[in-house]
């Protein structure tokens, strides 16, 4: 089974001409590969697109790949120079996903869930809107490193930067990430009252 075969051996299968290798590491990167193209992008439609050419160009260069890092590295090093690429040809304004409507389908998405659950939801809501107001720069160390649970070296290699400042950037990127949450936390304390 192809499922449980590491992502070099994938790669080789898919350098021997496997179709269905790709298929697999395709799967098995997806969702983390889309999170990242829609933290810059911040339009769903734009991720998908940005997301789908990544993984044209990954599998184009893949013969490229020199196993110094983790497949995964290099293929966020890709998510990254193609959503700056796409966001440079685009240049439009993003839309930010705080307006009514927006949380509206949020709350109704919770509201079937149990109370913890609807707890942690509602933190990962505010978190993931906090992330969505930085720069993207921020948010790519910020996903990077939480959600991709890459070190400060892959994020290095992913951002094409040393490791001491991804670790000074990092150490920013949380604070400005601390700061979008007060003023979140603040906005719905004042809504309350």
């Amino acid at each position: 089974m192809q499922e449980n075969k590491s992502d070099i051996e994938l790669i080789s299968k898919v350098l021997e001409g496997d179709k269905q290798a790709y298929a697999q590491l395709i799967k098995r990167h997806q969702r983390f590969v889309f999170t990242l193209a829609l933290r810059f992008s911040k339009s769903r439609e734009d991720a998908e697109e940005i997301a789908q050419d990544c993984f044209i160009k990954a599998y184009r260069a893949l013969h490229t790949f020199k196993q110094t890092s983790k497949f995964s590295t290099w293929l966020y090093s890709i998510v990254y120079t193609t959503s700056m690429t796409f966001l440079r040809k685009k240049r439009l304004d993003t839309q930010s996903i705080d307006d009514e409507s927006s949380l509206l389908q949020l709350e109704s998405q919770v509201s079937d869930l149990s109370s913890n659950e609807v707890e942690h939801k509602s933190k990962m809501v505010f978190v993931n809107l906090a992330i969505s107001r930085l720069l993207p720069d921020d948010a790519a160390i910020i996903t990077l490193f939480y959600q991709g649970e890459q070190s400060l070296e892959e994020i290095g290699q992913t951002l094409g930067m040393e490791a001491n400042t991804v670790k000074v950037k990092l150490h920013r990127a949380r604070h400005r990430l601390k700061e979008k949450i007060e003023n979140i936390l603040h906005q719905e304390v004042r809504e309350l009252i």
